[in-house]
């Protein structure tokens, strides 16, 4: 997409990304002037547009306060989608420089997110990964799991994973369920998405219902995993993540059922 040299007028949020993380001075995102935030001179794009403003993107380091999109994803589920969509074209950028093909120093589309190489006429789009994350319920429980990545951080979640080459998403929902802790599932259904920059993912949810198996979990992957009661979970994500969305969705189906 077209990009800009910041004389100091331009006006909106800033979105300030390098190497997955996101330049939050003060723990917000900046608004207001590209002057107010000492960004005149820099290299802008526009990504999008939040509240009636401007979103740019510059993808550059900055020396403090680059931390991870997380940190906004609290403040605003929208604003949230739009650091994603920032730190993942900065990244996009940064590892696509050269034409996987010939090596060719590659430019940027003018008119689309891509990279183009003259010299081959290769043309590169920024890669989303699709992944699955489904609530698994048995009666009046839920299923619900401390991954190795929440070592430090003992929330309890529902199970995810990458979706193969191949695969439907409903295949790889089985499968991940089955990997993970050897339970046999049925009845999946689709419910939401949402996109996950963690690094380039677009998390798809699907709720379903236990088929058979005792738990046993791959500890590769996982601490512990148990079935709980509806009405005693343990802490659970936040409300902005689709995991707790399909937490939620799994607990009113259960009290229905009562």
């Amino acid at each position: 997409m077209k990009k800009i040299i910041l004389t100091g007028t331009e006006s909106g949020w800033w979105f300030v990304c390098f190497a997955g993380r996101l330049w939050l001075p003060k723990g917000d995102a900046p608004y207001g002037t590209a002057e107010k935030w000492s960004l005149v001179g820099k290299t802008a794009t526009i990504i999008g547009e939040w509240q009636g403003e401007l979103v740019w993107l510059i993808a550059e380091k900055m020396p403090i306060d680059m931390v991870s999109p997380r940190m906004v994803a609290a403040q605003d589920e929208g604003l949230f989608r739009l650091a994603g969509r920032g730190v993942q074209l900065a990244e996009f950028y940064r590892s696509h420089r050269y034409c996987g093909y010939c090596g060719t120093l590659m430019r940027h589309s003018p008119t689309e997110w891509a990279c183009l190489c003259d010299h081959c006429q290769e043309r590169y789009y920024p890669q989303i990964a699709p992944c699955i994350i489904v609530a698994i319920r048995r009666d009046s429980h839920i299923l619900l799991a401390q991954h190795r990545r929440h070592k430090q951080n003992p929330v309890f979640t529902v199970l995810a994973g990458f979706v193969e080459v191949g695969e439907t998403l409903e295949e790889a929902v089985a499968r991940e369920v089955m990997e993970e802790s050897q339970i046999k599932i049925k009845n999946i259904r689709y419910v939401s998405s949402q996109p996950w920059p963690f690094p380039h993912s677009l998390m798809m949810g699907f709720l379903a219902d236990y088929d058979s198996g005792e738990i046993e979990v791959d500890p590769h992957e996982l601490i512990q995993a148990d079935w709980y009661h509806y009405d005693e979970l343990p802490k659970i994500p936040s409300s902005e993540t689709i995991a707790r969305r399909l937490i939620e969705d799994t607990v009113a189906l259960c009290r229905n059922q009562e």
